[in-house]
């Protein structure tokens, strides 16, 4: 009997484990407080955050004010950014209900449609998002995690990766000010 070389063996294994370590956002389906996309993002909203490398250093702060709003059921995240270095950025995110606690988020710097999914106290958003780089752009996919801990608090963790290779991450807390 012939046996695989150890690194084949562990090529062929891994796709396996990864499989069955992953999280999806039902997970927290039965956790509480419920999070309702239409009652925590509606009205003045803040976040603050840190944007990481993808050895897990710090390398740039920032703070953002989010006016947050729903017209015929469509949702608007007005998201005004300042960055440590004086940078300002806008991001305006747009949410359309799809039914079963899944929504479209598009926004100008995001590439096609973003996947949100909500369970729980959970939300989870996948997307592309498009960022300066050198003299152009760079696409990097995006696995947006929310966590509602509180009624006016939710934690979020986002990881940023290229070609499936994990590139930096993001964390923040948004906190919600009133209607």
């Amino acid at each position: 009997m012939r046996l695989l070389p150890p690194v084949i063996a562990l090529l062929l294994i891994l796709p396996v484990l990864a499989a069955c370590s992953s999280i999806t956002v039902q997970d927290y389906a039965a956790n509480q407080p419920t999070l309702v996309p239409e009652t925590f993002f509606q009205g003045k909203l803040t976040a603050h955050g840190v944007v990481k490398d993808r050895g897990g250093k710090v390398i740039r702060y920032f703070n953002a004010d989010i006016k947050a709003y729903w017209k015929d059921g469509v949702g608007t995240l007005e998201e005004d950014f300042m960055f440590d270095d004086g940078e300002p950025d806008r991001r305006v995110w747009t949410l359309t209900p799809q039914g079963d606690g899944r929504y479209i988020g598009t926004a100008g710097d995001v590439v096609g449609d973003g996947q949100v999914t909500v369970a729980g106290n959970s939300m989870f958003l996948d997307y592309v998002l498009q960022i300066p780089w050198n003299e152009g752009t760079l696409d990097l996919r995006i696995d947006d995690r929310m966590y509602l801990v509180n009624e006016t608090t939710l934690i979020n963790e986002s990881v940023m990766s290229k070609f499936g290779v994990r590139v930096g991450e993001i964390l923040l807390v948004i906190s919600k000010h009133g209607d």
